[in-house]
C-alpha cells in the first residue's frame, strides 16, 4: 500500500470511541450506567423547533444546494443576534454558516496557518482542535492553563510564547474540557495582545448559552475587525447536534477567503435545519434561558456530591463540564476511569485525551445528567473511592 500522509497518522485517534467502548464491557451490577463522557444535550428539543425541522424536511429545496456562506436568513438572524446581545456592529456579510463548529475551526485553522506555523492552544485542550492542526501540519503551541488560576489562561504568559513563527491564538469560552468561563478582562486582554502583535484571536464560544451575563465585549466597537474570528456551534442551545450546525464571524475581507475554502470543500451547512434556528434565536429565548438554569442547577448538584468525598475534588466547573481530579496518588486517570466504569458504572473521560499533564484529572460532562442520575454519583463515588 502506498504510504499515508504522515500528519494523519501521527494524528490521535478520536478518543470518545475508545471511552465508550469500556462502558459496553459494564455488567450493570452498580445500577444503569451514568454516562458522563460526551457532551449531549440532557433533554429534547423544542416541539415548535422539531416541528419546524419536519416541516423543512418536507420542502423540496431544503434538499437543494444553497449559498456556500450559508442561507441569507439565518446569517442576517445570526447578526442581529450578536449586535443585539453585544450592542456592537455585526453585518450578515461577516457571518458564514458552517456544518458544525468542529468545521468553522477547521476553515479558521486553514486561513490563519500554513504547515510550519504555531498557534497557541490552551491545555488542557479541546481534542479536536488539537487534531485539526496536527492534520494541518500547524503546530499547537501549549498555552498552559493552570488549576490554581481555575484554568483561565493569562495573556502576559502566551506573550512569552510568542514567537515569528506565530500566527494565531485561540481560546475556548466556556471551556471544553475543563468548564471554566474566561472573566470578560481577560478575553478582553488576549484581544489587546492579538491586536499589537499582529495575530489571529480565534474565539470558540460553543457553550456561550449556558452561562448568564455577557461573556465579553468584543463587538462592542469595530476593533473587532482587526483579526478576532468568533466560532459557534447551534447544536447544544437548541439540541439538535445531529444536524452540525456552526457559525463563523470574521470582518468581511477575511470572509471573502474563507468563502473560497468552503466553496472548495463544499460541505455546505445542511439546509433542513438553518430556517428553524433562524427562527429559533428569538423565539425560544425564554426556552434557552429556561435551560441555561438547569445546566446551572445541575452544575450546582453536582459539586454538592463531591464536597468532602474522600479526596474527590472539583477543580473547575462551568456550563457543560467539571474537570475532576481524583484521590489515587500514582494512579492514571484512564485506570481510575475504566474502575469507576466497571465498579461503578460511571463513565468519564480521562484527562490526558485533552493533553498531557492531566493524569490526575478526568473530565465530567454533568450537562446531560438528569437530576435522578446526579443524585447517585456521591454513593457510586465513594464506593470506588474506599
Amino acid at each position: 500500500m502506498p504510504a499515508i500522509n504522515p500528519l494523519l497518522v501521527d494524528t490521535a485517534t478520536p478518543p470518545i470511541p475508545e471511552a465508550q467502548g469500556w462502558a459496553r464491557a459494564y455488567d450493570g451490577k452498580a445500577g444503569p450506567l451514568i454516562d458522563l463522557s460526551q457532551a449531549v444535550p440532557g433533554y429534547p428539543p423544542h416541539a415548535e423547533m422539531l416541528a419546524r425541522l419536519a416541516q423543512a424536511a418536507g420542502r423540496a429545496g431544503t434538499a437543494s444546494y444553497g449559498p456556500i456562506e450559508g442561507d441569507t436568513a439565518l446569517r442576517q438572524a445570526y447578526a442581529a443576534h450578536l449586535a443585539g446581545r453585544y450592542g456592537g456592529d455585526v453585518a450578515p456579510e461577516e457571518v458564514a454558516i458552517t456544518t458544525g463548529c468542529n468545521q468553522a475551526f477547521f476553515v479558521a485553522a486553514v486561513a490563519m496557518a500554513r504547515a510550519g506555523e504555531a498557534v497557541l492552544l490552551p491545555s488542557p485542550w479541546y481534542f479536536n482542535h488539537k487534531m485539526t492542526l496536527d492534520m494541518l501540519g500547524i503546530e499547537a503551541r501549549t498555552l498552559p492553563c493552570h488549576a490554581e488560576a481555575g484554568f483561565v489562561p493569562d495573556a502576559a504568559e502566551a506573550e512569552r510564547l510568542i514567537d515569528a513563527r506565530t500566527r494565531a491564538i485561540v481560546l475556548v469560552t466556556p471551556n471544553n474540557p475543563t468548564g471554566a468561563v474566561y472573566p470578560p478582562a481577560t478575553v478582553a486582554a488576549f484581544a489587546a495582545l492579538c491586536r499589537r502583535r499582529g495575530l489571529f484571536l480565534i474565539l470558540d464560544e460553543t457553550y456561550r448559552d449556558f452561562i448568564a451575563g455577557q461573556p465579553h465585549a468584543l463587538f462592542g466597537d469595530a476593533s473587532w475587525r482587526e483579526g478576532v474570528l468568533a466560532l459557534y456551534s447551534f447544536s447544544k442551545a437548541y439540541c439538535i447536534p445531529g444536524h452540525r450546525l456552526g457559525a463563523l464571524v470574521a470582518a468581511r475581507p477575511l470572509m471573502a477567503e474563507i468563502a473560497k475554502i468552503l466553496d472548495t470543500l463544499q460541505i455546505c451547512a445542511p439546509r433542513v435545519a438553518q430556517e428553524p434556528v433562524a427562527w429559533a434565536l428569538e423565539g425560544l429565548a425564554a426556552w434557552r434561558e429556561a435551560n441555561r438554569i438547569e445546566i446551572e442547577r445541575r452544575a450546582g448538584a453536582f459539586s454538592a456530591a463531591f464536597a468532602g468525598l474522600n479526596g474527590w475534588r472539583v477543580d473547575s466547573v462551568g456550563s457543560y463540564f467539571a474537570f475532576l481530579r481524583h484521590p489515587f496518588a500514582g494512579r492514571h486517570s484512564a485506570e481510575v476511569v475504566k474502575t469507576l466504569v466497571e465498579a461503578a458504572g460511571v463513565l468519564c473521560l480521562p484527562g490526558p485525551y485533552f493533553g498531557p499533564g492531566q493524569e490526575t484529572h478526568m473530565r465530567v460532562a454533568f450537562a446531560n445528567a438528569g437530576a435522578e442520575a446526579l443524585s447517585q454519583l456521591r454513593e457510586r463515588f465513594a464506593a470506588v473511592a474506599s
